[in-house]
């Protein structure tokens, strides 16, 4: 029987089914699984073929709505004849279910969808024919047992009652001795659930007559059996056969996808006018849209990287060539990050490590737009406001039950309405070490799971982590190389013996660990200025309608304020000589001089400088 088994998870039930009294069912319990002789089937399906073929004289299940399932209303009624009086047994002082009244068992149409069947009722028959080694062998699936119970810290007498039934049911169930009884099967009671934290754990924790088993989401031979099946049925542009490139890929571009989310993927196949790749057609159903940015990210546009992120980002020629090879070895497939890749890790990883203000977030942020067409496709997180030990809740979501559940993660719900993105983590090294081990499951795993249950997956996203480690201990000097070195050395040490985690380097990625140089060339810093004047422009011409704003030397002018900058402040520093020298005096000319805008329409704005000092007046032109 086992080499057939394709879920895991089954082999492990049927064991516990044999060896215990309770079971906890839970985890995927809403998708299709594939039952012992490999038919796609419904859980409650394949949990009743399995049970009887294990010697089960009868599967039942029960839910408080639902009522009674599984079972005809004759054998049901056989059931509850094996005993003498079921009332006497449930309105008896031991089961004192408190207000409620109707505790009669329904003898007509209890196999009907719904039924006036009792939790009390069902317990109490359930009971006797736990405690009744001459009964049927009988297995009581409790579905959507999360269902069952309110808030758990608040029970009511009700509920009460109905744990007490099934920890006596449990505890005093004959237990089997002899050689002879052990083959066979003894009756128990299965809860089915979406997760166990949503029953009692008084009534299973510490109890060796209960036994957990998680019902995971489809492994990889499941989605691979399933998508092969039905190679017939998808209507896509690659080949699905045994063996094929095609099989491999959609199998694991469906990695956390349920086996109704593939059967559903097959029939959007068969929607669409033309034969769409499997890429675009998982894409599709994920996030409703056909073209994928890394399905664009070509040849010819790899090509341009330097051109297109160096007009944004000035005197870092090093980061920029380090960031296009990085990207290079991803599309041709040598880091195995490629968009057609079988890792479902996040398209890339990168570390930039270097001086405050020389252009680390900026180069994200170009990074973001040259990849995805947009700047608003990079997502920051300050890590500095994640420094405490759980912190880690606010990436991914409070679990059940604490504050600011229903809200979710500030991450996950990031990621989940803008999967094509790139994350950048800012000053990585302030965040706690606690929260280094979620990025270890995304780095490893592409995926997080946050506290509602719901997997999210990472694998469209590219990452960067941006850090100053050793900018306050390293000195500007020429040697860009050695500079290089001294970074790469303090992000080492940091990791590997400050925070002893080396693992996270490892799953970076020395290659891709980027230092940036201190902004020592004075022509550089005058670009940055030049750069940073533009939205001054844009501002004025705004709220003023001042047509120009011009300087009598401008080039004389930006190298006496670049000269107020201190190098390790990078272009961060050229912004605040900017604001010192020029921003806060042309502020000031506007506001006493100035009373009406009006005087200022499509006038040009002369910027004078104080011989050589960085002293500026202003005049109309």
């Amino acid at each position: 029987m086992e080499h057939k088994l394709l879920n895991d998870w089954l082999e492990d039930f049927l064991r516990q089914s044999k060896l215990r009294r309770g079971i906890i069912l839970s985890g995927n319990i809403i998708d299709l699984n594939f039952s012992l002789n490999r038919q796609l089937q419904n859980l409650n399906d394949i949990l009743t073929e399995s049970l009887k073929q294990q010697g089960f004289q009868h599967v039942v299940f029960y839910s408080r709505v639902g009522g009674l399932s599984g079972i005809s209303s004759h054998d049901w009624q056989q059931l509850q004849s094996n005993f003498a009086s079921v009332s006497e047994t449930i309105h008896g002082d031991e089961y004192d279910m408190g207000d409620d009244d109707d505790n009669a068992i329904q003898q007509d149409n209890v196999s009907e969808p719904k039924n006036e069947l009792t939790p009390a009722d069902f317990f109490a028959v359930t009971q006797h024919i736990m405690l009744n080694d001459l009964a049927p062998r009988v297995a009581f699936v409790i579905d959507w047992s999360n269902y069952l119970f309110g808030q758990i810290n608040a029970l009511s007498e009700s509920e009460r009652g109905w744990l007490l039934q099934i920890a006596q049911s449990l505890r005093n169930a004959p237990t089997a001795m002899t050689a002879e009884q052990i083959q066979q099967p003894q009756s128990l009671m299965i809860f089915m659930s979406q997760g166990a934290t949503h029953l009692p754990p008084s009534m299973y924790l510490g109890n060796p007559q209960f036994a957990e088993v998680n019902i995971p989401l489809p492994n990889r031979n499941c989605r691979q059996h399933l998508i092969h099946t039905h190679e017939t049925v998808f209507k896509v542009r690659e080949n699905l056969s045994i063996h094929s490139r095609g099989l491999e890929d959609l199998t694991d571009l469906t990695d956390a996808l349920t086996l109704r989310d593939i059967n559903n993927l097959a029939k959007l196949s068969r929607q669409q006018t033309d034969r769409l790749s499997i890429e675009a057609l998982v894409s599709l159903y994920r996030f409703g849209k056909k073209a994928s940015p890394w399905e664009q990210l070509n040849r010819e546009k790899l090509k341009t990287t330097v051109a297109t992120i160096g007009q944004r980002v000035k005197g870092q020629d090093q980061a920029l060539q380090a960031v296009n090879k990085v990207l290079i070895r991803a599309y041709t497939g040598l880091s195995g990050l490629q968009h057609s890749s079988r890792s479902q890790a996040p398209k890339g990883a990168l570390f930039f490590v270097g001086p405050t203000g020389v252009g680390k977030t900026e180069l994200a942020k170009s990074l973001a737009s040259f990849l995805f067409g947009d700047e608003d496709a990079c997502l920051r997180f300050d890590m500095s406001e994640f420094n405490h030990e759980h912190a880690d809740q606010r990436l991914v979501g409070a679990p059940p039950g604490y504050v600011g559940f229903e809200e979710g993660g500030q991450l996950t719900n990031a990621v989940k309405r803008r999967p094509f993105s790139l994350l950048l983590f800012d000053e990585i090294e302030k965040a706690h070490p606690r929260i280094l081990d979620k990025f270890l499951q995304i780095l490893e795993d592409g995926r997080l799971t946050d506290g509602k249950g719901e997997t999210i997956m990472f694998s469209d996203t590219f990452i960067v982590f941006t850090s100053n480690i050793g900018a306050s201990t390293i000195q500007p000097n020429e040697n860009h190389k050695k500079i290089a070195e001294e970074f790469q050395n303090a992000v080492h040490q940091h990791f590997v013996h400050e925070l002893k985690r080396p693992e996270i380097l490892g799953r970076i990625g020395e290659a891709n660990i980027i230092p940036f140089n201190f902004i020592n060339d004075k022509r550089v810093l005058i670009t940055i200025a030049k750069a940073k004047l533009e939205p001054l422009k844009n501002r004025l011409k705004e709220k003023w309608q001042i047509n120009d704003l011009q300087f009598e030397d401008e080039e004389k002018a930006l190298t006496t304020i670049v000269k107020q900058v201190n190098q390790q402040n990078g272009g961060r520093g050229v912004l605040n000589a900017l604001v010192t020298c020029l921003f806060d005096p042309l502020a000031q000319y506007l506001f006493d001089d100035i009373s009406n805008s009006s005087e200022l329409k499509d006038q040009t704005l002369l910027i004078i400088q104080a011989e050589d000092s960085a002293n500026f007046d202003f005049e109309l032109k």
